[in-house]
């Protein structure tokens, strides 16, 4: 594998822009976003659910007001990403392949993955049942095994409150890392956000920046990471 210069990704379950203070301002969450001076952004509930799930964030406002663009993730004219998870890039940083994986469970749930140079970026928004958490996890592992090899990293919100149960199978082929407590973000008691990376990448958590703190525009906390080739 070539090397590659030390990337900075984030994960943030939005709301679809609700905060903290049950106001909706989209605008609020495009600072907390440029605030974290990412390369890589995976954003959970970026779609309201209704109809055809509209994006939540002004699509023609993202790049002027965090320097980054949407990847090309979802599958119609108005969303931003797929089952709610967008994927955001620096305009340099293109997906040479994008992989949708429709995932089990009682809820309607997917995960998504691009690949971009030297790396392959996994969003995922797991179920509230362990149980479908656990399929889904199998699941991401399966599909991402019959995908060519790449240096890969999972990010988003694994809705597990356990930092031992819940994980399924993800542990035998990936680190996962816990970075801190995220939900809910005005009094954070659960780490439901987490980093999955395979033995080729080594990844360091990361400070979220004092801008996103207080008053938040939404009801998780993101989390930060640099990522490097071992």
């Amino acid at each position: 594998m070539s090397n590659f210069a030390p990337l900075r990704l984030a994960s943030y379950n939005i709301r679809a822009g609700l905060g903290s203070d049950l106001r909706r301002e989209p605008l609020r969450v495009l600072r907390a976003i440029a605030a974290f001076k990412a390369d890589v952004v995976a954003l959970q509930e970026a779609d309201f659910r209704m109809g055809a799930r509209p994006a939540a964030l002004p699509r023609e406002l993202i790049e002027s007001h965090t320097g980054l663009r949407a990847l090309p993730v979802a599958d119609n004219e108005v969303s931003l990403g797929w089952h709610g998870i967008a994927l955001l890039a620096r305009p340099d940083l293109q997906a040479a392949d994008v992989h949708r994986f429709p995932l089990p469970g009682l809820e309607p749930r997917g995960a998504v993955a691009v690949d971009l140079p030297h790396l392959r970026v996994v969003g995922v928004h797991l179920g509230l049942l362990r149980r479908s958490r656990r399929l889904q996890l199998d699941h991401i592992r399966e599909a991402l095994d019959a995908l060519p090899e790449r240096p890969t990293i999972i990010l988003g919100d694994f809705n597990e409150w356990s930092r031992k149960a819940g994980l399924g199978r993800l542990a035998q082929s990936y680190n996962i890392l816990t970075p801190g407590r995220t939900f809910p973000s005005s009094l954070p008691v659960a780490a439901l956000d987490r980093i999955a990376h395979c033995e080729r990448l080594r990844v360091k958590p990361l400070d979220i920046p004092r801008a996103t703190k207080g008053s938040h525009p939404s009801d998780h906390l993101p989390i930060l990471a640099e990522v490097s080739a071992v």
